[in-house]
């Protein structure tokens, strides 16, 4: 399987992300669920701003914020809530943040050991999209190849 991530726009408003990841499902859905290891990989390290708080209530219903930054007056947050929770296969989430975000789905594929992931998201309007795919291709590229190096940890530790 290639591990190389994917970023395709499938419409005016939707993204489509794939990657696959060397390790099952159960363990990427944590890194992707459990806040004390999301801190270590979500928050790409060439932007030099850290993920300062991860707050995540994975159920439906539950609510998440990620607050970046150096410092509390120069951090911002993404936020919202839990739409569907399917443990290890599938998390569906609002972002709240802004009227202009979209709805994200990952789900998570287990298919001999490994793990294909894709992210979907379906934004409210094409200028929407427009507006966040700039750059975002890099961006993810480098958060998952730091997801990557965690799963190899974790792996390690199993």
């Amino acid at each position: 399987m290639d591990n190389r991530t994917t970023t395709e726009r499938k419409s005016e408003l939707e993204l489509v992300i794939t990657r696959t990841f060397n390790g099952p499902a159960r363990i990427v859905f944590e890194a992707w669920t459990k806040p004390e290891l999301m801190k270590l990989w979500w928050a790409p390290r060439s932007m030099g701003v850290p993920l300062r708080s991860c707050e995540m209530d994975v159920r439906v219903g539950g609510g998440y914020r990620l607050e970046f930054g150096n410092d509390a007056a120069t951090s911002w947050a993404f936020f919202g809530k839990y739409i569907e929770v399917t443990p290890p296969s599938r998390l569906v989430w609002t972002n709240d943040e802004s009227e202009d975000a979209p709805v994200t789905t990952v789900t998570f594929d287990e298919q001999g050991g490994k793990t294909l992931l894709v992210l979907h998201e379906l934004y409210p309007s094409k200028a929407a999209l427009d507006e966040a795919i700039a750059g975002m291709p890099e961006g993810t590229s480098e958060q998952f190849e730091q997801l990557d190096e965690l799963l190899a940890t974790l792996g390690a530790s199993v």
